[in-house]
């Protein structure tokens, strides 16, 4: 017991002391400030057509914990999915594997230690919405109990499913890093579109909000006296807030079948982390490198003959960026396994072949998003593969090395969108093909500044399926290569972040070489 309770404690306090896990705090600190608008905002977050509720404590409670439980379980994944991956790097699982811990135990602890860092961001989400509600109220008073059951019921079950299902996907899929995100893209997606009809298919829902969903749409129901089914939205939705009617959400009296659902959700989780830790490989890695054998030895000794040095060819010194920006292309290009490659030939062929605007909205930002382990190993390779002492100390790092990582990431995400920017120039479309651009350099060096920043690839990774999960839905702010409108400045404010993105980067890398 006393082994299974030092790999939590450690596992927990090394993953929340690095700048990754800080950086994911505050973010997620400024994004939940934003769960309930203030009263003066132009914009919802849950809206039952043109209704959303008064400003207490039920409305706080509920809005903040579904909007928690599909934010935190948006990102959660990614910012937990590599607590296994870690110790075969730092070599502590060879350790582990010498301790008579078993498979389950250790399996069991990884789940506890990532719920509890996905707990350390909800505890101060929390903490945000009841400082929100002392500020937004509207004159109703604070009832404790109406904060902590949503919370309790809908959004924990939820956290603690992602950390079982990170450590599903890390003993299956732990050499796929690529396959582990791509595949938990779709599997959320499916489960957010999920749409129950009975008491009994709502227990069937993971994140437990289509009940709370369900009640906000029958209270203006009858608000209203109509039995028309009620448009429902939630996410950021803009404007229309002048025509906007308040009504009283006193919270939801959760069924007995709802309630035990969320622990056998618990339960479940438990049962398949006991199943599959008869398929964890418990460190017995075979490192994959290949001896040859010697066929012959020669034992004879060899003579060696006076070297006439002023015979031998002059070596020629090449500063020239095109070497390195090859080998950025060929890393780039090798990395992986072959089966994504398969995947953005099936991507680059819908862009040529489905209608442009499907092509744009929706085909785009799912085949760069792809490319997402690419992306973010762009500026930390180094660093990964401990040749970073190495690769700063090279000739003009940051104009030849810095330099050619960027323009490889660049021209390979132009080269993915190459069908949909030639059909765009056949229609004369000029402002689409420098959103796409723009868009290209916007993301690759968006990967770039994390990466530089931070020293890992976690944070794009969270960020970067954000953003992509946004722009798929329709909200216009996330959209960094011009797939939904925009007005006429918004291809000056991405030049802005890209010069800001491409200073900093810059900057950082070069106090960092400085530090060598």
């Amino acid at each position: 017991m006393k082994s299974f309770s030092t790999i939590i404690k450690s596992d927990y306090l090394q993953r929340t002391r690095s700048y990754a896990f800080l950086i994911t705090l505050c973010a997620s600190l400024a994004i939940s400030y934003t769960f309930v608008p203030e009263p003066n905002a132009n914009y919802s977050t849950i809206r039952i057509a043109d209704h959303i509720g008064y400003y207490n404590s039920a409305w706080f409670g509920y809005v903040t914990a579904i909007m928690t439980s599909i934010f935190l379980s948006l990102i959660g994944f990614y910012l937990v999915n590599s607590s296994i991956k870690t110790d075969i790097n730092t070599k502590v699982g060879q350790i582990i594997a010498t301790t008579r811990i078993n498979n389950f135990k250790y399996l069991f602890s990884k789940v506890i230690s990532n719920f509890l860092v996905l707990l350390t961001i909800l505890l101060a989400v929390f903490t945000m919405s009841i400082l929100l509600f002392f500020l937004y109220n509207d004159g109703f008073p604070f009832e404790p109990f109406q904060f902590i059951k949503p919370y309790i019921l809908i959004t924990i079950p939820s956290l603690f499913l992602i950390s079982v299902l990170a450590i599903v996907f890390e003993v299956f899929l732990g050499k796929y890093s690529v396959a582990q995100n791509v595949g938990f893209f779709f599997i959320f997606s499916s489960l957010l579109v999920f749409s129950p009809k009975t008491e009994n298919e709502f227990s069937l829902d993971i994140f437990g909000s289509k009940i709370v969903m369900h009640q906000l749409e029958e209270s203006v129901r009858e608000i209203t006296n109509t039995d028309k089914i009620t448009d429902l939205s939630i996410g950021y939705v803009i404007g229309n807030f002048e025509k906007t009617n308040k009504f009283e959400f006193n919270g939801v009296d959760f069924p007995l079948s709802f309630i035990i659902s969320r622990f056998l959700w618990i339960g479940l989780g438990v049962l398949i982390i006991f199943l599959i830790s008869g398929f964890f490989h418990r460190f017995d890695i075979k490192e994959g490198i290949s001896v040859k054998k010697i066929t012959s030895i020669n034992t004879q000794p060899t003579l060696v003959k006076d070297i006439n040095v002023s015979s031998l060819p002059k070596t020629k010194i090449n500063y020239n960026i095109f070497p390195l920006l090859k080998t950025e292309f060929l890393l780039l290009f090798r990395k992986g396994k072959k089966w994504l490659w398969i995947l953005n030939i099936i991507g680059m062929i819908l862009l040529g072949i489905l209608p442009i605007k499907i092509a744009h909205q929706m085909v785009l930002p799912v085949l760069w998003f792809l490319q997402v382990n690419w992306l973010s190993g762009l500026t930390t390779k180094e660093v990964t593969h401990n040749v970073h002492y190495f690769a700063f100390a090279s000739y003009k790092p940051l104009s030849r090395m810095l330099t050619s990582q960027l323009i490889a990431g660049f021209v390979l995400m132009l080269f993915l969108a190459l069908p949909l920017l030639i059909r765009l120039l056949f229609v004369l479309n000029f402002t689409a093909v420098l959103s796409i651009v723009i868009g290209g350099m916007f993301i690759v060096l968006f990967a770039a500044t994390l990466g530089i920043l931070t020293k890992g690839k976690k944070l794009f990774e969270v960020l970067f399926f954000m953003m992509t999960y946004a722009v798929l839905n329709g909200i216009s702010f996330f959209d960094y290569f011009g797939g939904l409108l925009h007005n006429s400045y918004y291809i000056f404010r991405l030049l802005c972040c890209i010069l800001v993105l491409g200073v900093l980067s810059f900057i950082v890398r070069k106090i960092d070489i400085k530090k060598m």
